[in-house]
Order: C-alpha cells, then sequence, then structure tokens
C-alpha cells in the first residue's frame, strides 16, 4: 500500500496517523501526531502459537529523552529501565487492548510503543493508547474492532473532554475511560484535593455525578471509535491465516466429570474459597487421568484441564445466579470478617494489620522531611519532580503460598501502589510540608489487596498522626451475568474474580469516590448496572468505614513517632537563628539533636526530633533568640549628622552602627578628601564617628565623614 495520511478531529483532539510510512516489516505500524507529540506504535507477532492456554501479550511504552530534547540523567547517558509512568501507561494499553483479541488467540504478540518528540500539553496515555490501537487495528492480526479513550476533567463547573495538561492540573476530577462504540471497557478515576473556604475538601464524586460523566464519555467513546473505523478500514493489511485454539467444549467428557466428580469439584470450590492459589482441581484432574486410564480411555491433559475449568466456572457461576449463594458460604453483598490492629511495630512511626477474610496486609506510614522526596522525571515537564507522597505494594510468593523468589516490583505491584495512592492522597492535608511513605506488605492472599491496603494504609496514617481529612476504606465488586440475568456481588475473592465478568474496585470515604478502576470482561457495560453496582459499594465501603473508624479511636502512639513543632518567629530573626556562616543553627542541631527546616519570608520554624523534650527545649532555645525586640529603623533627614560606631572595616568601606542599631555604609570614596586607601590606619572596630547621611533608600544608608563635606 502506498503511503497515506489519516487526520481525525473528534472530541477536542486532532489527531493525525501516517501510515504504511514506517517500519513495514512490523505486523502493523503508524506514525502518530498530536500538537508537536510524535508517537511510533509498531505490531509484531510470532506465527507460532504457546501451548498455555493464554493471550501472550507484551505491551512496552516507552519516552525517549531526545523526544524532549534532553540528554538521561545519572551515570549512563542512555534510556534504561522504564519509569513507573511509562510502566503504569504500558499497563493501561495492555488492559484496553486485550479484549479485542478473538478467542483462541495464543500466540506471542509484542506492542511497542515509543514517544519520540514532545508536547507538555498532550495527554501521553490517550495518545500512545489511540496510536497503540491503530497500529494493532491496522496489522495483519484478526482483529476486528478499534477502541477509543477519552479523559475528562471538570474546569470549574464545566466539564471537559480530553483536557491539556495545564487544565488536568487545575481539575478536581481525573477520569479515563476506554470503549468500543457503545461498550465502555475500563475505567480508571481519581479526585484531586481543593481548597474550600479555610479548610480542605477531598473533593469526593457522589455515584450519581460519577455515572452522569461516564455516560457523556460514552457518548464521546463511540463517535471516536466510528470515525476510527470508517477512516482506517481502508487501510488494513490482509489478516494472516491463523489457526486459533479450539476452545469448544468435549460434552462427552464434561458429563463424565458431572456425573462422577461434582462433589470433588464442589469441595475443590470451597478450598478455593480460601486460598487464591490451589492445586485442588490438579488433584482432580490428575485422579480422573487414572481413571481414564484404567477404563481404556485416553484424553488429551489440556483438554481435560479446559473441560475441567469451565465445569468448574459453571458450577460456581450457578451457585451465584440461581442460589444468591458463594462458593464461601456468603450472600452476594455481604463482606468478609474484618479484624484490625494498629502500631504493633513498635520501632515504626505507624502501622496496620488489616485482615478481611483470607486477605491481610501489613501496612506502615514512615514520616520525613522535603529532602526525603523522591526525584523523578515526566517527558512533559521541563524540570524534575519531587513525589512527596508514596505508596509502595509489594505481593511476595508465599502470601498465596508459592515458592517463589522476591525480586523487583513487577507491574502488577506498581499498578496496585498507584491505585492506593491515587485513593488516599486527596486526604493528604495540602499543607503537609514533609515527606510521606506507605508501604504495604501484602501477607496472604484471596482477592482484593489492593483494597486491604487502602484501609491498612489510612489507618496507618492515623496511627502515624497525620491529620487526614477523612478515612478511606476500599472494597472490590464483582458481576455474575447470563442473559438477563446478574448478581453484583460484593468484596469478591480471586474464584470470583477469575470466573466473574467484572473486576471494579472502589475506594472513597464516607462522603463518595476518590478512586476507582474498572475492567469488564463482557465487552461492556450497562450504565443502570453500573450506578447499581456502585449504589452496593457505597454500602459495603460504609461498612468498612464504621470498623475502621471504631479502630481510629482506640490507636495508642508509637514511641517510634518524632516529636515535631511548627511555630513562627518574626521574619527578621531568622537571620539571628541561623547565625554567622550557620553557626548558631548548627550549635542548635547538634545539642538537641533535632532538625530544623525555616521559611525565610514567613518566618516559619519547623522542629522534628525523636525526644519530644528535646525538641520542646529547642523550641524553647530558639523562642529566647528570636525575643529580643525587633528594631525599627529611622527616618533619616539628608544633609544631617549623626553619631555612630565603627562595626566593621572592610577595603570598600566601613560598615558604621547607627543610633538606631541597624548598619549603614560609609564608602572609602566618601571618607575623607585626600581618599584614604588604608582605612585601618585611621579607624579600628569600636571607634565612635561622626557621619552624615548622604541619602536613605529603604533600609540601605550611605555615608559620608564630616571631614568629606567640610
Amino acid at each position: 500500500m502506498n503511503e497515506t495520511i489519516v487526520e481525525i478531529d473528534s472530541n477536542n483532539l486532532k489527531e493525525i496517523f501516517e501510515c504504511n510510512k514506517i517500519a513495514k516489516q512490523a505486523s502493523g505500524a503508524v506514525m502518530y501526531r498530536q500538537g508537536k507529540a510524535v508517537i511510533i506504535a509498531a505490531v509484531a507477532i510470532d506465527e507460532k502459537p504457546v501451548e498455555e492456554d493464554f493471550l501472550p501479550l507484551t505491551v512496552q511504552y516507552m519516552e525517549k529523552s531526545y523526544a524532549a530534547a534532553k540528554i538521561p540523567g545519572g551515570f549512563i547517558k542512555r534510556e534504561t529501565k522504564p519509569g513507573d509512568f511509562e510502566t503504569l501507561t504500558s499497563r493501561i494499553i495492555d488492559r484496553s487492548l486485550r479484549p479485542l483479541f478473538p478467542k483462541g488467540f495464543h500466540f506471542p504478540v509484542t506492542i511497542t510503543v515509543m514517544v519520540v518528540s514532545n508536547d507538555s500539553e498532550v495527554d501521553m496515555q490517550v495518545a500512545g493508547l489511540h496510536a497503540a490501537n491503530a497500529a494493532l487495528f491496522l496489522s495483519d492480526i484478526p482483529v476486528s474492532k478499534s477502541i477509543a479513550s477519552v479523559r475528562v476533567g471538570t474546569i470549574g463547573d464545566d466539564i471537559v473532554l480530553n483536557p491539556t495538561n495545564s487544565q488536568l492540573n487545575s481539575s478536581e476530577l481525573d477520569l479515563l475511560v476506554v470503549g468500543s462504540g457503545k461498550d465502555v471497557v475500563m475505567i480508571e478515576m481519581r479526585t484531586m484535593a481543593t481548597k474550600k473556604g479555610e479548610g480542605q475538601s477531598a473533593n469526593e464524586f457522589s455515584e450519581e455525578a460519577l455515572v452522569d460523566v461516564i455516560a457523556i464519555a460514552s457518548e464521546a467513546i463511540e463517535s471516536a471509535t466510528n470515525s476510527y473505523m470508517e477512516a482506517l478500514t481502508p487501510l488494513v493489511r490482509e489478516p494472516l491465516n491463523l489457526t486459533l485454539a479450539d476452545e469448544s467444549i468435549d460434552e462427552e467428557l464434561y458429563a463424565y466429570i458431572e456425573s462422577n466428580y461434582a462433589k470433588d469439584v464442589e469441595s475443590a470450590i470451597a478450598y478455593m474459597a480460601k486460598s487464591e492459589r490451589s492445586t485442588e482441581l490438579k488433584k482432580i484432574r490428575t485422579a480422573i487421568l487414572e481413571q481414564l486410564e484404567q477404563d481404556g480411555k485416553e484424553v488429551d491433559k489440556e483438554t481435560l484441564s479446559r473441560v475441567l475449568e469451565y465445569y468448574k466456572k459453571r458450577v460456581v457461576r450457578g451457585m451465584i445466579l440461581e442460589k444468591n449463594l458463594r462458593a464461601d458460604g456468603r450472600t452476594p453483598e455481604e463482606v468478609r470478617p474484618i479484624t484490625i490492629e494498629t502500631n504493633i511495630l513498635p520501632s515504626v512511626h505507624g502501622s496496620c494489620l488489616f485482615t478481611r477474610g483470607q486477605t491481610q496486609a501489613l501496612v506502615s506510614v514512615t514520616l520525613g522531611d522535603k529532602k526525603d522526596s523522591q526525584m523523578y522525571e515526566l517527558i512533559t515537564e521541563p524540570n524534575s519532580q519531587n513525589e512527596r507522597f508514596m505508596v509502595h505494594y509489594n505481593f511476595p510468593g508465599y502470601s498465596v503460598g508459592e515458592a517463589k523468589f522476591i525480586g523487583a516490583p513487577g507491574r502488577r505491584e506498581l499498578g496496585h501502589g498507584n491505585l492506593g495512592k491515587r485513593a488516599m492522597e486527596p486526604t493528604i492535608p495540602l499543607n503537609y510540608d514533609g515527606t510521606i511513605r506507605i508501604v504495604s506488605e501484602i501477607l496472604e492472599s484471596n482477592g482484593s489487596s489492593s483494597m486491604a491496603t487502602i484501609c491498612g494504609g489510612s489507618l496507618a496514617l492515623c496511627a502515624a498522626e497525620v491529620e487526614t481529612t477523612d478515612l478511606v476504606a476500599g472494597i472490590a465488586m464483582g458481576l455474575v451475568s447470563e442473559g438477563d440475568k446478574y448478581v453484583i456481588l460484593t468484596d469478591i475473592m480471586g474464584l470470583e474474580d477469575h470466573d466473574g465478568d467484572m473486576d471494579f474496585k472502589v475506594a472513597g470515604t464516607k462522603n463518595g469516590i476518590t478512586a476507582l478502576q474498572m475492567d469488564i470482561k463482557l465487552g461492556g457495560i450497562d450504565l443502570n448496572l453500573l450506578k447499581e453496582a456502585l449504589k452496593q459499594a457505597s454500602r459495603g465501603k460504609a461498612h468498612i468505614l464504621e470498623l475502621m473508624q471504631s479502630a481510629s479511636e482506640s490507636i495508642e502512639s508509637s514511641s517510634a513517632l518524632p516529636s515535631t513543632e511548627y511555630f513562627t518567629v518574626h521574619p527578621s530573626k531568622i537571620v539571628d537563628i541561623i547565625g554567622k556562616a550557620g553557626s548558631t543553627i548548627r550549635e542548635i542541631i547538634e545539642k538537641f539533636e533535632v532538625s530544623i527546616d525555616l521559611d525565610r519570608d514567613a518566618g516559619g520554624v519547623k522542629l522534628s526530633g525523636g525526644d519530644k523534650q528535646k525538641v520542646a527545649d529547642a523550641k524553647a532555645h530558639i523562642e529566647n533568640i528570636a525575643s529580643t525586640p525587633v528594631k525599627k529603623q529611622m527616618e533619616y533627614k539628608v544633609g544631617e549628622t549623626y553619631s555612630g560606631k565603627v562595626k566593621r572595616i572592610v577595603d570598600f568601606g566601613i560598615f558604621v552602627e547607627m543610633p538606631d542599631g541597624f548598619d549603614a555604609l560609609l564608602h572609602i570614596s566618601k571618607v575623607s578628601k585626600e581618599r584614604t586607601n588604608n582605612l585601618s590606619d585611621k579607624y579600628s572596630e569600636g571607634d565612635s564617628i561622626d557621619v552624615v547621611v548622604l541619602e536613605q533608600k529603604g533600609k540601605k544608608v550611605e555615608l559620608a565623614t564630616v571631614e568629606f563635606l567640610a
């Protein structure tokens, strides 16, 4: 095909797709332009399928430093491991495009998205997703649908589709919706804290308002996907002749399992309700294979695994749809038992052990100064940024009974930590001037460990005496549907996440939602059903918040918690606290074992230390330094003579202490008619001297000797 340029103007985005121009040996590629941003997206496929029953899709979103006319910082002057933003964006693209592949597609596919030219106002997540989608749609891979994404912000009372980065910084809402046609397949949402009046609001969104905004985004997505399909379909490559895996079910084998192993499967399901990773089905599979072999029948192991998994799934879903009963005996709206322990780690600033059913998170909070913040770079920002609120999530193998080496955090860990951060950050005081690090160690997992992180993290903040605006709880919702019949599940476990139709995580305060993440396996979700799910989530969240509130009222302070004092002095006294060449402040730090942060303009003093008494003593010492009356400078009359004292002699003149205590400059050129070259021959520090005021500008006073003007 010849090179073709496609221009699409939709939802406040002017996008240009240059097709059949670059990377022609890839399965599909496109050069995407929006403003000054240029993104290259390429798709490649390995035509040899994997034996496992899954889609081996790998998405890599990469930002090149040269795209922003920068050379990478650090010792190695080339791009190395991806930053958090790149990893999180890769996850978003993966979750959005994965549902487009047909069932039985087990061929390894890589989608590479590279930012090669930057625009500080372009939303790189939306741009990268659209570039990747176009490359996949145009490729020779049999994908027949296109997706589109819309980011929604609120500027004042206005709802803005696809705001610029500058607009998003002042928005109270950050909502990313991805869909295909009328179907919404993925949602990511967070709110930003705002100041209202004298206080701070976490800016929670109500369920009704959120659904209304999602409805607007859904209409925009339908319009955009229609535009993409219409413009790009004529340019799609001839699809590869690929043999998809046969996912049909052997009805005879299904009936055999149902007749002979129904109770064994039910027992396995009951066990799986207690563990996110279970080997019970493998034991049943081995037993069936042995029995069939004795009966002289041959069955492929993979076929048996698929049929057994399908039968198990039908049993789990049937219990829910027909009996309103879940594998662990709960009703659809029932939350698993919750226990909470706070400050169980004596040497930690704040800690919480949050247990819900078979999911357990040990969450700790560490408080630091501004200098403890995490520095990072964004390609859309000219300068380095500092992250002063961090949430780190760790998922060791033993939490699900796996013998697995603990290495660097993967995409899942980074994604769950980011969700926790988005949920809790709006409740952190806007004027908090330190650094907070939250670490969640998942000790046991059977569903929604990220939500346990949010609950435990919010309580750990309370245990560390951080004055948040409110408690935040998180809850994972699920859905099982067949035709017109459906059941919404509260607080899903791993089994229901795997066999259900939706994974829907909701976090917020008693007033509304602060963060949300949703992935739908159905191909779309009705907005009325979404509203019902949000209402049910709100009831579950309220139940958890009630237990958290009760636990927060009995927290005992950690002995490791640093003492902090913040007070103000007159700004002119900051120089006295610092002392000559910093001698006074160093003496205070060493004597009282404290750290000191000073705000020169406002006169703010912040003291932190491990010993409360020493912090109090340091405060008293500083207040004593600052207690001397503030001098008020006189208004001098030009031409009049005043008696001063020689305070300091320098090469270019003399600093004279005037009657009001302020220093004025007597320049060497104004000392005498003879222009004395060596002032030390004529004057000594402490000598009285008569001077004439030549000029006064604010605090600056210029002098001359009486002899000079004689």
